[in-house]
């Protein structure tokens, strides 16, 4: 069966062609590269991953609440809505909440993947290229995991989030080349992390919590790659230049704030669309979520130099300026260690039940 077959509505099985702009710019300067990128690039080659060995696939998922988290995380909760929905209601909700939500991270990495290797064209340092090419390779590795979790694990994928595609068109369509990297490496990126991060933290479920810790560790290497490339050039900018870049992460922030409110779920199983949405944008749950989906993408915008007045007040109005106090050193060397320390307790698990069969055949041949 093709995957069309899986999808909640019917897609088209053309491909979304997205035309673009800019120079493929080649370099002759083969003895020069910045020191911090290098080590990016050596790390990004050292950190290389199977998804098909690393991940433990025989692992189980309930795919009515993939993240095992409990009833009172749902947006709807303690509405009228949620009070007279029936149990199979809930549980339908549940499936196409998790569908929606992996089937749009799966997307991202689709679209991260076809930006890595635009930028391994267009930015002009050979540093930077070879950073980007093990980028590509983390990213088609993350499209690999993602889309065989959601094909065997929910058996059921959404389309795109059109904020989502129009902020990865907008990305691509522009010559300038240092936009790939603001919409993708900055503004996409550093909101999948931070959705990753809330999953991974609060999901109960093992499959789950391992593969977005694992995503996790590269993603944390992008976000860095962004920045520091972004920070060196942006201190360069005129103010005309850079207050067209702060346009652009205006833009690109409401689009993702909206992003995830996952109204298409709602759509698809014909629920009261006003009164949904109502309830999500007031629910004390979205607040908090939405504040802690920018914890990593307003640091990163304050870092690179976009901190003009248009920015801060738009980051004032979405109740997400606080954190631009967040400290991203501290947080991505969290996420490295986490995907440490869940490899640690997968292998003791591992261990421990080789342990025990060997014990069993000698408890076995004692006895025969």
């Amino acid at each position: 069966m093709s995957s069309h077959d899986f999808y909640t509505e019917p897609v088209s099985t053309d491909t979304w062609n997205v035309p673009m702009a800019g120079d493929t710019r080649f370099t002759w300067e083969y003895d020069e590269g910045r020191d911090r990128l290098l080590n990016l690039y050596q790390k990004g080659k050292d950190k290389q991953w199977d998804a098909q060995k690393r991940i433990d696939w025989d692992l189980e998922v309930d795919p009515i609440n993939v993240a095992g988290l409990p009833e009172n995380f749902n947006p709807l909760f303690g509405s009228d809505i949620w009070d007279k929905m029936t149990q199979k209601e809930k549980d339908e909700f549940g499936r196409h909440q998790s569908s929606w939500l992996f089937s749009q991270f799966l997307h991202g990495e689709q679209g991260a993947l076809n930006v890595s290797a635009r930028i391994v064209q267009s930015v002009p340092d050979l540093d930077s290229k070879f950073y980007a090419a093990t980028q590509t390779m983390d990213e088609a590795r993350h499209v690999e995991l993602y889309g065989k979790f959601v094909h065997e694990k929910i058996g059921m994928y959404y389309p795109i989030n059109q904020d989502l595609a129009k902020l990865l068109a907008e990305s691509l369509e522009d010559s300038r080349w240092d936009l790939p990297y603001l919409g993708m490496q900055v503004l996409i990126e550093g909101l999948a992390l931070a959705a990753f991060g809330l999953y991974r933290d609060m999901s109960t479920n093992p499959l789950v919590k391992q593969l977005l810790a694992y995503v996790m560790q590269d993603e944390a290497r992008h976000v860095a790659f962004g920045r520091l490339a972004l920070k060196d050039y942006y201190a360069e900018l005129t103010d005309k230049e850079r207050a067209e870049r702060e346009e652009f992460v205006v833009e690109g922030c409401y689009l993702m704030r909206d992003r995830f409110k996952a109204r298409e779920v709602f759509e698809q199983l014909e629920m009261p669309m006003d009164k949904c949405m109502e309830y999500v944008d007031n629910s004390d749950m979205y607040t908090l979520y939405q504040s802690l989906l920018f914890s990593r993408i307003v640091p990163c915008v304050r870092d690179v130099g976009l901190w003009g007045d248009k920015v801060q007040k738009a980051y004032r109005d979405m109740g997400v300026l606080d954190n631009a106090k967040a400290d991203l050193e501290a947080l991505m060397k969290q996420d490295e260690e986490i995907a440490e320390q869940v490899d640690e307790e997968r292998y003791a698990t591992e261990l421990a039940g080789r342990k025990q069969e060997v014990d069993d055949a000698i408890t076995l041949g004692a006895t025969d």
